[in-house]
This record gives C-alpha cells, structure tokens and sequence, in this order.
C-alpha cells in the first residue's frame, strides 16, 4: 500500500507516481488532499485499487483501463470520461457529463448527477443513486444507464441503442426515444445491484429506449441536399 499527499505534488507527479506505482504491481494506492483539483489519476491502465479521500475536480479518473476508484467526495464535470474498464465508485454527487463515452466499467455516483450523464456512452453500466439532469443519454450508443430516481428533460435524446431505467419521475423524453415498461429478470438484475451498493429501496424501474425513427439513413437525404 502506497499513500502520496497530493497537495507536495503537481497534478503532472502525481499521475505519474500513480502510473508508476500501479505499473509496478502496487495493490492500493490512497491519495489525501485531492483539493478538488482537476485531471487526477487520467489515463491509468494498470489494474489497482486507487482511494482517493476527497472532492476532486473535472476530468478525473478518465481514459481508465482496469483501475478500482473510489472517490470520498464530490466530482466535476466529466468523471470517468472515456473509461475502458475497471470501476469508479463516488460517494456524492457528480457534475455535468458523467461518464461521458464510457466504453465498459462500472460506475456509481451516491449521489446527483448534472447534466448529459452518459452523453455518447457506448458500453458498461453508470448506476446514479439519485437523480440525473437534463440530456441524460444524450446521442447513447450502447451500455446501461441506471437512475434510481428522477431524470430531467430531453432523457435519451436521440439515443441510437443502450437503455436507460429510470425509478423516478421522467421530466420529458428526448427525440426518437420511448418508454418500455422493464421486465421482471431486468428489475431483479438492478435490484440485486443496488443492494450491493446497500440501497435497500426497490424502485419499479421504466426504461428509455430508442423508436429507431432517425436510426436508418433516409434516402431521400441525398436529394435534399444539393436543393440546401
């Protein structure tokens, strides 16, 4: 086990102690002071169990590929942007742009995710114990949204695949999106989940899917655009 003080190092020494240590086999790393700083622990990818006690800032623990991160705090914009694989857990809330083009992972914010979380996602699972902002799933690709509670407006705009459930109250959906009721094996597989994560409520999740409308280029596109 390592622990480094984030507040002796720049944001450049400390991801790149980090880099270090987890390239040589260190199991767990703790980093103290994190100070809300920006773009710590980016581009990471060893397989380690990173701890990070406190508020971080934008872009942290993005381009992830294999790492455990826990987060004792609050986030910025964009936490888990890009991540390949490994988890990120957060124990409050998050800001605008959650896991933004997530490709595979896990991710779990306690608390409130802003605006666009999951915006572009195109695998694994962001699981939001409380509510989501406006755009949720905004142009999603693939993966798995979950929000235990509410989502504001334009939820799942012009998502092309992936699923977003939903335990609260939908504000309004997005282009070319629907709402499917979630079968029974889908509730037990979050429910099970959520328990993991010692939620014991059992939300009746609704899921967000694309209508296909704007999924099949339109033919006629071609024409239109030399009359444009």
């Amino acid at each position: 086990m390592v622990n480094l003080d984030a507040s002796k190092l720049s944001t450049r020494e400390l991801n790149n102690q980090i880099k270090e240590f987890a390239a040589n086999g260190v199991e767990t790393i703790t980093i103290a002071n994190p100070a809300a700083r920006h773009n710590i622990a980016v581009g990471i990818l060893a397989e380690c169990d990173l701890q990070i006690e406190g508020s971080v800032g934008y872009y942290v623990a993005s381009l992830l590929d294999g790492p455990r991160i826990t987060i004792d705090g609050n986030a910025g914009w964009a936490l888990g942007e890009n991540m390949m694989s490994g988890s990120i857990s957060l124990t409050k809330n998050a800001g605008a742009s959650v896991a933004a083009s997530m490709r595979g992972g896990e991710m779990f914010i306690g608390g409130n995710a802003g605006a666009r979380a999951g915006i572009s996602m195109k695998g694994g699972t962001l699981l939001i114990g409380g509510d989501s902002g406006f755009l949720t799933g905004f142009m999603m690709q693939k993966g798995r949204i979950i929000v235990c509670g509410d989502v504001g407006d334009a939820a799942g705009d012009s998502m092309y695949e992936g699923t977003i459930y939903v335990g609260g109250e939908i504000g309004s959906l997005g282009a070319d999106a629907k709402i499917e009721e979630s079968t029974e094996d889908e509730l037990i597989e979050i429910w099970n989940m959520l328990e993991a994560r010692g939620i014991s409520e059992r939300p009746h999740f609704r899921k967000i899917v694309s209508q296909k409308n704007l999924y099949h280029y339109d033919g006629r596109e071609r024409h239109e655009r030399p009359l444009i």
